[in-house]
């Protein structure tokens, strides 16, 4: 589950020279002035739907059932759905990094470290307990979708089982189940479900595109800015050259009297 949450979001970074090319075509139509930025941003969301749909439905048919997970649909629906909103997610964090680094080079190399940041500290390599408090646990371990990710998909595995204890023979119980194995062994949080940490995904996808046009939006008015900073600048070095002199036509004026004289 960690593998295909991680591998596969991961991986969709690969569409960010795409995007930047988008970006160069949407630059050329809003100087044109034939939309905005808002409906850029609804139009490519909505367009991108149906590719990630199956991003995330292709590799699952293939991986959740190999290992004996739950054969029921249910839970293989909400893997799907998990996986889905991981990959809108990585797109939209994209996007952000494209609007701000519009170098291809440059900004897979950013999205890459994010999203390395992301899974080092999401719970897995390293339990929650263990992180240390500043900075990694708080706020970095609460805000990376990851955390959200791997919780939903583990509470759909593991909740409502009941497995043989291998630590019968020393005093324990001879079963334990689903909920003490988050708790003990994953550190998880299960004052809540599944569909809790399924809600904060789809609503951190929200925040992201909220967040992609209002960067977009502010780098268009601080381009605005700079152009008519740098005009203003370009005429009054151009004013200056022309006109070295206070009074040029004095000169020239006395020249051709004397002639005449």
């Amino acid at each position: 589950m960690m593998f295909v949450a991680s591998f596969l979001t991961f991986m969709a970074i690969v569409g960010f020279p795409s995007f930047v090319e988008e970006m160069k075509v949407f630059e050329r139509e809003r100087l044109n002035g034939h939309y905005g930025v808002t409906p850029f941003g609804i139009g490519n969301t909505l367009s991108a739907l149906p590719f990630l749909a199956l991003v995330a439905l292709i590799p699952d048919a293939i991986t959740y059932f190999l290992p004996g997970l739950h054969h029921r649909y249910q839970h293989f629906l909400f893997f799907v759905i998990i996986l889905f909103a991981c990959m809108m997610l990585v797109e939209s964090l994209m996007m952000i990094v494209a609007s701000v680094v519009p170098n291809i080079l440059m900004g897979i190399i950013v999205g890459d470290g994010i999203q390395g940041i992301m899974i080092l500290v999401c719970g897995f390599f390293r339990l929650p307990t263990d992180l240390p408090k500043p900075l990694l646990k708080y706020p970095f371990y609460h805000i990376v979708f990851h955390k959200y990710a791997y919780q939903g998909l583990f509470k759909n595995e593991f909740l409502g089982l009941t497995s043989p204890n291998a630590e019968a023979g020393n005093g324990g119980s001879p079963t334990i189940t689903g909920e003490e194995i988050l708790k003990q062994t994953w550190h998880f949080e299960t004052a809540y479900s599944k569909w809790v940490d399924l809600a904060i995904l789809f609503a951190m996808v929200v925040f992201y595109r909220v967040l992609f046009l209002i960067v977009m939006k502010t780098t268009e008015k601080v381009k605005l800015v700079m152009v008519k900073f740098m005009s203003a600048t370009r005429k009054e070095r151009t004013q200056v050259t022309v006109n070295p002199s206070a009074t040029p036509s004095a000169t020239p004026y006395c020249a051709d009297k004397r002639q005449w004289q």
